[in-house]
């Protein structure tokens, strides 16, 4: 079926194209590796990334004592955890990373009523920045900032509990927000090194 002028005919170029494509995906399974994965090692005996996030020890997250930026740090630091490591304890007994995070709360009136100058909906956000270091030397692997904002509706002005309940349901929402990008970044940090 081969052509002097065209080399191989149409269908065999289809099939070896196929082919190849086929023993590169081969080749590259073996690096794949799932974030939700269940295996303690990889392939080449390393730990696997379930094992390398639970490894990480959270450190508390300082707040000021009794105010709502406390109760906001034990969410977040939760959420953390809780992502990290699947059952929200904090890891091995011996952990081989830290992680620091630092929070900034915000909130701002997107709906105000014009009648009563009080918002209908607000704005929350989480600005968070953490570093990872390794335990092991000291060294700082890992640096990065992240954010989350979710918006709230306050149902009638008179219901000031209701308002506050839609306040903290923000917070847990935008707290959980935090925590997965976070875990996304470590996870991208243990499997590709960078």
């Amino acid at each position: 079926m081969w052509s002097h002028e065209q080399g191989p005919a149409p269908a065999q170029a289809r099939m070896l194209r196929i082919a190849a494509a086929l023993a590169l995906a081969a080749l590259t399974g073996g690096c794949f590796q799932p974030v939700y994965g269940t295996a303690t090692t990889t392939i080449t005996g390393e730990p696997g990334i379930r094992a390398s996030l639970a490894g990480v020890a959270v450190e508390q997250i300082a707040a000021p004592r009794g105010g709502d930026e406390s109760r906001l740090a034990v969410e977040v630091r939760n959420a953390i955890l809780f992502d990290l490591t699947g059952d929200g304890s904090n890891g091995p007994a011996l952990p081989t990373h830290r992680l620091k995070v630092t929070i900034a709360s915000t909130r701002a009136s997107v709906i105000v009523d014009i009648t009563s100058q009080r918002p209908n909906i607000e704005n929350y956000g989480i600005n968070t920045s953490y570093s990872l270091t390794e335990v092991a030397t000291g060294k700082v692997v890992v640096t990065g900032s992240t954010f989350s904002r979710v918006t709230y509706d306050i149902p009638a002005q008179e219901q000031r509990f209701a308002r506050l309940r839609g306040l903290r349901d923000a917070e847990d929402r935008a707290a959980k927000v935090i925590a997965e990008n976070i875990r996304s970044r470590l996870a991208s940090y243990f499997i590709a090194g960078t």
